[in-house]
């Protein structure tokens, strides 16, 4: 008997201890606001919104500690629109990240599946589009460098680098998955960032390829291989994408102040997919097509509760056959921490239009939230926009 129950104690001690060394996560965020939007199509519009500044999302987030310093992990995360409930990323149901893989202490981390480029990972955080001081709202024109996160890579193959005293580099593949197309369909990515002391630099590199059968934006959608690298959530249609771009933060006290440049080149552009742009609809006709972001940023924290944010961006374009359009937006938000997990915030934008003509007498109107299903561009060369919002965390 005294030995049965010592075995029964001694089991109930293993399986804590095995326990201790897996563990799974639940997160999640929920963004919704009210916003003012000056002209949209013609029209001032109030909208109950979703993700004006981070897009809604839950997900699992696990690990399992394999001894010597290896683990493995992995992340399921799911993308929704608060106000009807809808799935995002095109109806994934785990659209915004999706990968499993090995992580060593000394080494880094080796993930495959849906995953963020690194342009994303190195310049990304230095710019306030994609994060919690900016988000959707402040994203460039048709996010045309991804600093929003509008797409993710398919298929993908990634190395992520532990901390090297401040020096951090990663890698992605992302694959074709089609016999014959080895590359077609397919993402390359690289990137690095360093941080010492205050002062804190990135940069990424991004290429996308896919043959398209037509010039226009319509026959570059239906060409998109939705089982490859690149994906229909993808906002640029061409033949090939490449985005570079760097970018430097330093803090002193609550404040900071950053600035980052990024540029996109399309070669063989076919257009703009209206369906992740707001509804506007710009094609190229097969023209090379370049992008230009310039961002100064800051924000400062006037107490542990109230913050501040800001940032200008202006972007120049050449779409070919004498198009070259440029836009300037304003940024501000205003944001008050309830709790740790609780905030409430406002946020307003101003964009102008210079040189609006787009090909062949397409007009490109002014459009803050160019990258939500519920925006809309303006019919004139400025557009305001005003949210108030809630954000919580779990």
């Amino acid at each position: 008997m005294k030995k049965t129950l010592l075995v029964a104690a001694l089991s109930g001690v293993f399986a804590t201890a095995a326990h201790a060394q897996s563990s799974v996560t639940l997160y999640g965020l929920i963004d919704a606001g009210i916003t003012y939007t000056n002209n949209q199509h013609g029209h001032s519009n109030w909208q109950q919104t979703n993700g004006a500044i981070n897009s809604s999302r839950w997900g699992l987030r696990g690990s399992e500690d394999l001894g010597g310093g290896l683990k493995a992990i992995f992340t399921l995360e799911n993308g929704f629109t608060i106000g009807n409930g809808t799935l995002g990323q095109g109806g994934r149901e785990f659209g915004r990240q999706a990968f499993v893989g090995l992580a060593s202490d000394q080494f880094g981390s080796v993930t495959l599946g849906r995953q963020y480029d690194s342009v994303v990972d190195y310049v990304g955080p230095l710019a306030l589009t994609g994060t919690q001081f900016g988000g959707t709202y402040f994203a460039h024109p048709f996010d045309n460098d991804n600093l929003n996160n509008t797409f993710r890579v398919n298929n993908s193959v990634k190395f992520t680098s532990v901390n090297y005293a401040g020096l951090k580099f990663g890698a992605l593949y992302g694959f074709s998955n089609t016999a014959g197309q080895f590359s077609n369909n397919r993402v390359i990515s690289a990137g690095a960032s360093y941080t010492y002391g205050g002062l804190n630099v990135g940069a990424g590199y991004l290429q996308l390829n896919n043959n398209f059968g037509g010039n226009t934006a319509a026959a570059g959608l239906a060409a998109v291989n939705a089982s490859g690298a690149v994906s229909l959530d993808n906002t640029l249609l061409a033949g090939r994408q490449q985005t570079w771009g760097a970018g430097a933060n330093y803090a002193f006290g609550p404040a900071t102040v950053g600035f980052v440049y990024t540029q996109t080149n399309l070669t063989q552009g076919s257009g703009i997919n209206s369906s992740t742009a707001g509804g506007q609809t710009v094609n190229f006709f097969g023209n090379s097509v370049h992008f230009q972001n310039f961002e100064l940023n800051g924000r400062y924290a006037l107490t542990p509760a109230l913050s501040l944010a800001s940032a200008y961006t202006y972007t120049q374009a050449n779409f070919g056959s004498g198009s070259m359009p440029k836009w300037g937006q304003f940024n501000l938000l205003a944001d008050y921490s309830l709790s740790k997990r609780t905030d409430v915030y406002l946020q307003g934008e101003y964009q102008h239009v210079m040189n609006n003509q787009g090909l062949n007498g397409e007009t490109i109107g002014a459009m803050i939230n160019n990258t939500t299903s519920g925006g809309g561009a303006s019919t004139t060369s400025n557009q305001v926009a005003v949210t108030a919002g809630l954000r919580h965390r779990f």
